[in-house]
């Protein structure tokens, strides 16, 4: 019944360096860049480690057709592709960072409708 008790003083004496060693992982994030495509790359969505996204391309020619309704799926799949990524990288650096796998954190990350999805 005990047995643990070790373990979580060690884990309550080391709270102030996991907080710090977290604080500078979300920090990193925003320097984590990943890139989403759809329609062979026609669109591209750049998003960082936070979830955020930074910038989308879409080539001219698409601009041209008018296919308006093409074009909105192109985004949508090149914007999921890249939260999908960004989440996938973000779970790493934080891992990495924290020395340790730490399972289900891409979940934590907000993994929402439509993650995992790939493009068009």
């Amino acid at each position: 019944m005990f047995s643990n008790l070790g373990n979580l003083a060690d884990l309550m004496r080391n709270a102030g360096k996991i907080r710090e060693s977290m604080e500078k992982a979300t920090e990193s994030l925003g320097q984590v860049q990943v890139e989403g495509a759809a329609g062979g790359g026609a669109v591209t969505a750049r998003v960082n480690g936070r979830l955020e996204l930074i910038s989308v391309r879409i080539d001219p020619k698409l601009l041209a057709d008018g296919d308006a309704e093409l074009l909105e799926d192109m985004v949508t799949a090149a914007v999921n592709q890249g939260l999908s990524k960004a989440r996938e990288a973000a779970a790493q650096s934080i891992s990495s960072l924290a020395g340790l796998p730490i399972p289900g954190l891409s979940g934590l990350l907000g993994q929402g409708p439509g993650a995992g999805s790939g493009g068009a």
